[in-house]
């Protein structure tokens, strides 16, 4: 597998502290720890360019990443377990649904899933909200590493039923998926 040189450009609270930039930008959605730093990291193949960590929350802003000056990935924070009051729950859906709606640049949002697990209520309610919007998306399936091969394909056909659209399987450790993720990207579908 290629990799892209990567590096991260900054990070943003709201729309209009987003970078200036022409590139097609693809954020992340997903719940806190279906991986997504890990999902950035295996495809710039840098380990620490995305901060990882164990505890679910901790992204709290919107990470923009630019590989190659090719694409953009943008590192929302994750839905479902967060430490933090209802108030700055509400303010971040506020800021990303502003982002989300309203930012050019975006070609596709990609709705990572963890493949190790049945697909869980607020993917679904997530995918309701995306689907409400008519937003362009794809499910990336992570940590598929961990699932038998010989049933990979057979999880992908069940979310494709439950979900429609592209799906992907990925791996963060052994790349052995990998390709078809970075061409999605680079095709810049």
């Amino acid at each position: 597998m290629k990799f892209l040189q990567a590096k991260f450009i900054k990070s943003a609270e709201m729309l209009s502290q987003c970078p200036d930039s022409i590139l097609p930008e693809y954020p992340l959605l997903g719940r806190s720890n279906v991986g997504k730093s890990s999902f950035i990291n295996a495809l710039a193949n840098h380990k620490k360019l995305a901060k990882t960590s164990n505890t679910p929350g901790k992204t709290r802003l919107i990470n923009f990443f630019d590989f190659s000056n090719q694409f953009m990935i943008a590192d929302l924070p994750g839905y479902g377990y967060a430490k933090v009051s209802k108030e700055a729950q509400n303010r971040w859906q506020k800021y990303l649904e502003e982002y989300l709606l309203n930012r050019k640049q975006i070609k596709s949002l990609i709705q990572l899933v963890d493949a190790r697990h049945d697909v869980q209520k607020n993917d679904l309610q997530m995918r309701e909200w995306v689907k409400i919007y008519n937003l362009p998306v794809i499910t990336v399936l992570t940590k598929a590493d961990y699932v038998p091969k010989s049933k990979v394909q057979n999880i992908v056909k069940k979310v494709e039923n439950e979900f429609g659209g592209q799906v992907l399987p990925f791996s963060a450790v052994d790349n052995r998926y990998n390709e078809a993720v970075l061409e999605f990207f680079l095709n810049g579908e």
